[in-house]
């Protein structure tokens, strides 16, 4: 109560109890308008910030399925077995690290086991390869793989465009008869002057004493995964680079992919851990947030997805709310007679505002989410051979902190709008 005796919202009860009979009108004010003649005001500002937060779901959804740690480390299996303590893999004029010994070997141990989908030993090396035209050779990254037919991605190009198996591997052999193929990069391509159909071969620097020069034929040229239109990278098959290089002698690679079945993840860390024991295992999170922050590309969109969508968002909440507080003076001015005091009549006001945003946030994550599996069915449908967004369940609390924020941005714009209401004016109306 007042020192008149008069009834001070702000003074009765605890604060906890005045906050509570504030959200209760505020709830209670949005009900009415959901409900009234004005809903379709409350429809368009839900729907509105709604439309804006799934975009940004969908936006920063694709950006984090997009990041990763380059060409070489662009790939789509599960786990990943390397050397401890090992660099990354060779760079185009890089010095090869610790190798994995029996890669051959354990891959196809591994992938006997069950939970596992597919194992291959991945060896990495610097080749020059010649044109047929007689052109200068170019030093191309080979990815050694072992295929198998299915889709997979491995340095960012598809492994399936490669005959099905490792023929020349032949049980540790190495004389098996061999397939000769290639895929390049897009970039690798045009330092080559290559397209479908034709023939390279190694420089005479790479190829072992004794053994002829191979003539691969390029079976298809695809752009890198990551987009990278730089690194010059190609897939070949795994024993063929092997005995290339010399890595046949101890059956070498850099690492392994292991791809699991469904939902059987730890099915393939016990068999890469129980293969190699002293190697580094790695499950591969690929929904991991903080490969946004390694990835400037990904990173400078999911920013730009914010930023535009914090802007949106509080520029059409502001105006609707401002709007709506306009025409609900009456109920302002009704609640100022009754002795609200201003504070808490522009408390009922941003709470209102508030609640409203926050709506819009929980339609739009919803609809986000939903985007990003409409998005990958698409692109699976199209273009990719598997999903290029992710979904992570940090967009739920994130989703709701931008709206959040946009709602705070807007908030001061119906707050001067209802502070400006006076319960003498609208009584002389």
């Amino acid at each position: 109560m007042r020192d008149d005796g008069s009834f001070d919202p702000d003074r009765t009860g605890t604060r906890r109890t005045r906050w509570r009979g504030l959200l209760g009108v505020s709830v209670v004010r949005l009900w009415r308008r959901a409900t009234g003649t004005s809903s379709r005001r409350l429809v368009a500002t839900v729907g509105a910030v709604a439309l804006t937060i799934a975009l940004l779901v969908v936006i920063t959804g694709v950006a984090l399925g997009l990041a990763d740690g380059g060409t070489l480390d662009d790939d789509d299996a599960d786990v990943r077995i390397e050397p401890e303590e090992s660099e990354s893999l060779s760079a185009v004029d890089g010095v090869e690290g610790t190798r994995l010994g029996s890669a051959n070997e354990r891959a196809a141990t591994i992938a006997d086991e069950d939970g596992v989908d597919h194992a291959s030993p991945v060896l990495v090396e610097p080749v020059e390869l010649e044109s047929a035209d007689g052109e200068d050779a170019k030093r191309v990254l080979l990815v050694g793989v072992v295929p198998d037919g299915e889709p997979r991605t491995v340095a960012g190009l598809p492994a399936d465009e490669l005959e099905s198996g490792d023929a020349h591997y032949a049980n540790g052999s190495y004389d098996g008869p061999r397939q000769d193929e290639i895929v390049l990069s897009s970039a690798a391509a045009n330092a080559l002057a290559a397209e479908d159909g034709d023939e390279l071969s190694p420089s005479t620097a790479h190829v072992p004493e004794g053994l002829p020069s191979p003539s691969i034929t390029v079976n298809a040229v695809e752009d890198a995964g990551d987009g990278d239109d730089e690194t010059p990278v190609a897939l070949v098959h795994l024993s063929e680079l092997q005995t290339l290089s010399g890595a046949d002698n101890g059956e070498l690679a850099d690492r392994v992919l292991v791809w699991s079945d469904d939902d059987a993840d730890e099915a393939a860390v016990a068999a890469s851990e129980s293969a190699y024991p002293d190697a580094a295992v790695e499950p591969i999170d690929r929904t991991n947030p903080s490969a946004l922050f390694g990835d400037s590309l990904a990173f400078a969109t999911s920013l730009l997805a914010l930023l535009v969508g914090v802007v949106i968002c509080a520029s059409f909440v502001a105006t609707t709310a401002g709007m709506t507080v306009n025409e609900d003076r009456r109920t302002l001015a009704v609640l100022e007679s009754v002795g609200y005091t201003t504070r808490s009549r522009l408390s009922i006001v941003a709470v209102s505002t508030l609640l409203t945003t926050l709506l819009g946030a929980l339609v739009g994550v919803v609809l986000g989410i939903g985007g990003i599996y409409a998005v990958n069915a698409i692109a699976a449908a199209t273009v990719a051979p598997g999903a290029v967004a992710a979904v992570h369940p940090i967009f739920v609390p994130y989703a709701l902190v931008v709206a959040l924020i946009a709602g705070l941005v807007a908030t001061p714009y119906p707050l001067v709008v209802a502070a400006r209401t006076s319960v003498l004016q609208e009584v002389g109306r």
